[in-house]
Order: C-alpha cells, then sequence, then structure tokens
C-alpha cells in the first residue's frame, strides 16, 4: 500500500504511526477523524520528516505535536 495516496484510511495510518512515534498518550488527539483530507500532503510531510529522523528530541517532539494540533480541525 503506498502512502501517498491521500484517503482516510492512509490518513489514520500516518496519525497512528505518529502517534507510536512521538510517544503520544492521549491518542485522541491523533484521531483521523478530526484531520481534513486537504491537510493530507502537510501531514505526510511531517510524517516522512519523523521517520527519517527516527530518535526525536523533546523539543523536537513538542514542535511536533503542536504543529499536529495547529492543522486539526477545530
Amino acid at each position: 500500500m503506498s502512502l501517498d495516496v491521500a484517503s482516510q484510511e492512509n490518513l489514520k495510518i500516518l496519525l497512528d504511526e505518529l502517534a507510536d512515534k512521538l510517544n503520544v498518550v492521549n491518542r485522541g488527539l491523533l484521531d483521523a477523524e478530526d484531520y481534513d483530507l486537504n491537510k493530507y500532503e502537510d501531514l505526510k510531510l511531517m510524517y516522512d520528516i519523523v521517520k527519517k529522523k527516527g530518535k526525536l528530541s523533546t523539543l523536537e517532539t513538542q514542535a511536533f505535536v503542536e504543529e499536529l494540533g495547529s492543522i486539526r480541525k477545530k
């Protein structure tokens, strides 16, 4: 399966993996239903960066979580 295609299923996969990589305790913050598919490219870019970087510092993790919060549907 290619994550390059914007779909609700792929969005859920991206967010689940981001939650794992960022050690998010409250996974409800990364519920796929709370994100718009129009933001898929932004989420995919974040996913690619986190995946490529591997281990993140505390500040980097916080920055990614804040960015996720900013693109979440209000």
